[in-house]
């Protein structure tokens, strides 16, 4: 039988390397100077094609973790622990999603800018678990629809992105719009990304289901390079075909712009890589930072875009920097905010008794739940603003 402590150390290994990878290419793309963006320079390309892979493989392995921790016990649907903490997780991270980009100098003339409702990879990955624990309670009765329905979510919703990715939603409001369009700025939306989530999802029920095979990891490795290499070189050449034989448009579009499989194809590609190489990872660190990416992700949106009061090194740096500081510098920064991280995962339970107190004493009573995220975000904004009008005639007198 398989060591069970060690099935998922591969796992928070790919996770390590998804944000890591992430922290690097959000300080090289936003402090690069445009002069030395050039595809042609087999260095940058080679740059270039890996940072696009870190958000397939981080919403991947988001949607399998998660997963896999919701069928492992022998409950179901809402008598299931994981379902509660699931949809307070979900909500969690939507809430941290519009905090971050929430501006307290804003707040003190009563305003919220529109980037605040501005769709990025925490409300995705939030919205994304409330939805495949939606369709875990719906299948609870029927077990064998819910991977299912997963795979299909995954094959429709990239099958159909040349259909719906123009679509401006004017419909709705903008807030809403936000999570379906990038027309109005969003970086992330929630269709075509689920579609990673949902693969992962299904990912992890295969896994789950012969976690006990005598051969479960070379056949995973087989069927993952298998996959992998298939989904890059002979998807766009199956929408071809597909397109030639049978005259659908929809086809020929998918086959011009098949990037949303192709990506797919590397995210299995780098489950194979990391399952083959899993005996390494047993380093303490290593796997904190694969269970701390939260934590990382908060620290670093702080420090590279600057939340709260919109002074980072984005506004300072932004495409200004030559590669022999970006490079040097995107790997300091990486070591900064795991490292910020990882002393707040250390001290979490001080720092935020810390914060509780300090809230009080300055006359906003406001408890720890209510600070990290689980309340309306409206009440937290007219909160937020008192407390930062307070803390500005403070700072005036």
């Amino acid at each position: 039988m398989i060591d069970k402590t060690n099935r998922l150390y591969f796992i928070d290994a790919m996770r390590a390397w998804a944000i890591l990878m992430m922290l690097q290419g959000h300080f090289v793309d936003g402090l690069l100077d445009n002069a030395f963006r050039d595809n042609s320079h087999l260095g940058f390309s080679i740059w270039s094609y890996f940072r696009g892979i870190t958000a397939p493989v981080f919403f991947t392995v988001s949607g399998f973790i998660f997963t896999f921790l919701l069928v492992k016990g022998d409950k179901s649907g809402f008598d299931n622990p994981r379902v509660l903490k699931g949809i307070k997780r979900g909500l969690l991270l939507i809430f941290i999603g519009y905090l971050l980009r929430l501006n307290f100098w804003g707040l003190l003339v009563g305003q919220i800018y529109d980037s605040f409702y501005l769709v990025d990879v925490l409300h995705c990955i939030g919205l994304s678990i409330l939805g495949i624990i939606s369709l875990y309670v719906l299948t609870s009765k029927r077990k064998a629809l819910f991977p299912v329905i997963l795979i299909a979510i995954t094959i429709i919703l990239f099958i159909f992105e040349p259909t719906y990715k123009d679509w401006a939603h004017v419909y709705l409001p903008e807030s809403l719009a936000n999570y379906f369009t990038k027309a109005n700025g969003s970086v992330f939306t929630i269709i075509p990304w689920f579609g990673y989530a949902t693969c992962g999802a299904f990912l992890s029920l295969v896994f789950a289901r012969f976690k006990n095979a005598k051969y479960l990891y070379p056949t995973a490795i087989t069927l993952s390079l298998i996959l992998g290499i298939t989904l890059m070189f002979g998807a766009s050449e199956l929408f071809l075909y597909l397109a030639e034989t049978t005259k659908i448009q929809l086809f020929a579009d998918v086959f011009f712009n098949n990037y949303l499989f192709i990506r797919l194809g590397d995210v299995f590609l780098v489950f194979a890589v990391f399952m083959l190489i899993r005996n390494i990872f047993t380093n303490k660190t290593l796997l904190k930072i694969g269970q701390s990416t939260l934590s990382i992700y908060v620290v670093h949106f702080i420090i590279l875009y600057g939340s709260f009061i919109g002074v980072g090194l984005y506004y300072f740096y932004h495409h200004t920097l030559s590669p022999t500081i970006v490079i040097p510098g995107a790997i300091a920064f990486m070591i900064i905010c795991t490292s910020i991280a990882l002393y707040y995962e250390h001290n979490k339970v001080e720092i935020k008794a810390a914060i509780r107190a300090k809230l009080i004493q300055i006359g906003l009573p406001i408890e720890p739940w209510l600070v990290f995220g689980l309340k309306q975000t409206k009440e937290l904004l007219v909160k937020t603003r008192t407390f930062t009008l307070k803390l500005f005639r403070l700072v005036k007198d």
